[in-house]
């Protein structure tokens, strides 16, 4: 039997590798950012499946740079013992100008394995 439910909780009890990636993701720090997955890490963004950490330092330069943005978190839950989501509020100069972002996360033995950014 599987648990479903979600619990609020506040940004500063999120795990330490999603706050480190959070925070490189938001200084546009690649590499920081992929520190912080396994090896053979998936990120979906946009519809795209990103696979392993060359791809997802390519996708990572690539977002961090294509538009100028900034970010607000607005709620974090954890959603199970190795998965948490994390909203953010983004206003910048891409298509719309402001969206909020769901940010999944599902880790392993400490780093991030799988991450769905999504509205």
């Amino acid at each position: 039997m599987t648990d479903d439910t979600t619990t609020p909780i506040d940004a500063t009890d999120l795990p330490d590798v999603v706050k480190r990636y959070l925070k490189a993701h938001n200084e546009h720090d690649a590499p920081a950012a992929s520190a912080t997955l396994t090896p053979d890490a998936t990120v979906i963004d946009d519809g795209r499946t990103y696979q392993g950490i060359p791809a997802i330092e390519r996708w990572l330069d690539r977002a961090t740079s294509e538009y100028t943005y900034t970010t607000t978190l607005i709620g974090a839950e954890q959603d199970g013992p190795d998965r948490c989501t994390v909203t953010q509020h983004l206003e910048g100069d891409f298509p719309g100008g402001t969206v909020d972002l769901h940010y999944r996360f599902t880790l392993d033995q400490g780093l991030i394995s799988h991450l769905t950014i999504a509205p």
